[in-house]
């Protein structure tokens, strides 16, 4: 039988969530770290300007559509190429989940996916100064990861949101580290996409780990690609028992999906939950 705690917890699992701890990569030489200066300056400066703008701009869709032009133009200006595949088949309302392997891939979402998505982020982000503000006024969903009793409540949230017709974007990973390739999905978007029996599509994201390697505070210009695969959604169940099965079947569609895509290894080493 679907156990409704369990995947409550999950979905709460499923937020941007801290790297896991990897070896730092090795130091660039002098015109290597005087980029990575100015990338991180400029990266500051136009969050820290952003912020007032959305302190007074009316509208969650403008806000949302200032913060994405921003990271288009910070990426541009760091010298990361967007390559765009297959978005404009994006559904609305949908979940979309992408692989994880660096720290800029919400930012390259955001400067790629329309103003419509809301980003589940992790609870910690909101009192981190500048980017806290950002994220609430960009209308970010954020989730507690070691309070069972908060993360139980926001993870019903979620899926009250995916339930009204809210597109959410998920990290199935959760986290990521040095090893190439796919690390275990936890199940939460996927059943979020079955309660609210949404499309679900999966996003690969290419580049990411040679702009900003894991383990690494040192970008590197570089060509970054975003394709939207094909949708992926299953008939309804006529009995709620059925919705475990059918959000673990989902799963296992979507994690095809982006393996084919991406080429990586596959690195899950643990159960089916």
């Amino acid at each position: 039988m679907f156990n409704e705690d369990r995947a409550l917890k999950s979905v709460a699992g499923d937020g941007l969530r801290t790297a896991s701890a990897t070896p730092a990569t090795r130091r660039p030489g002098v015109l290597g770290r005087l980029y990575g200066i100015v990338t991180w300056l400029q990266f500051v400066l136009l969050a820290t300007l952003a912020v007032p703008a959305l302190l007074l701009i009316p509208g969650l869709q403008r806000r949302r559509a200032l913060v994405s032009a921003l990271a288009r133009l910070a990426l541009r200006l760091a010298g990361m190429r967007l390559e765009l595949q297959g978005l404009q088949q994006l559904a609305q309302p949908c979940i979309v989940i992408a692989n994880h392997s660096s720290y800029l891939d919400g930012v390259v979402l955001c400067a790629s996916l329309p103003p419509w998505f809301g980003f589940v982020i992790k609870r910690e982000m909101a009192a981190v100064p500048v980017a806290g503000i950002l994220l609430r006024r960009i209308g970010a969903e954020f989730v507690t990861r070691r309070d069972r009793v908060r993360g139980a409540r926001d993870a019903r949230r979620l899926l009250r949101q995916a339930q009204t017709g809210q597109a959410l974007v998920f990290f199935p990973e959760g986290t990521f580290g040095e090893a190439v390739g796919l690390q275990h999905f936890h199940i939460g978007a996927f059943t979020a996409a079955v309660r609210a029996d949404l499309p679900l599509y999966p996003v690969a994201i290419r580049g990411t780990r040679h702009c900003l390697p894991p383990g690494s505070p040192w970008p590197r210009p570089g060509t970054i690609g975003i394709q939207a695969l094909a949708p992926l959604r299953l008939e309804r169940a006529p009995q709620p028992q059925d919705e475990r099965d059918r959000a673990l079947r989902l799963r296992a569609a979507g994690r095809a999906a982006l393996l084919a895509a991406l080429g990586e290894p596959d690195l899950d080493t643990e159960r089916p939950a």
